[in-house]
């Protein structure tokens, strides 16, 4: 069995994080910043390949009232272009208040703004991995 792979997409920066290959714990590995969406699902699907990935877990941002807005849209659009592209199953993971969630830890940690900004996708990452990951076990 393979990796999973947590995406946190943004229209500017892609947060991504690995599983373990046990799947106990999710590694932030980075943040990418976008381009062109060819060009990003190209870069996705060779680090797919690379990091022996077999499921993808992406972040699904829904509203506070569990709809889904127009960035879930946009975020979903995306993740089906991935998924066909990679030929790789597809979970979405409710991913409200994440951000949010890693902007606190950074701050916690003293990170100046201008570093938060350069990490906290990559981290926002890891906990939708890890708590889908959480929720299988």
């Amino acid at each position: 069995m393979g990796r999973l792979i947590g995406l946190d997409v943004g229209d500017k920066r892609i947060g991504i994080a690995l599983s373990d290959l046990l799947m106990f714990t999710a590694q932030g590995i980075e943040t990418y910043n976008r381009k062109e969406e060819p060009q990003d699902i190209t870069y996705l699907v060779d680090f797919i390949q690379k990091n022996d990935v077999d499921r993808i877990v992406c972040g699904l941002p829904k509203n506070m009232n569990g709809s889904i807005g127009e960035q879930a849209e946009k975020v979903q659009a995306f993740a089906e272009e991935l998924k066909k592209a990679a030929g790789l199953p597809l979970i979405y993971w409710d991913e409200r208040l994440t951000t949010k969630s890693a902007h606190q830890t950074l701050l916690e940690a003293d990170m100046s703004r201008k570093k938060r900004k350069a990490v906290v996708d990559k981290i926002a990452a890891v906990y939708i991995l890890q708590g889908y990951m959480d929720s299988i076990r």
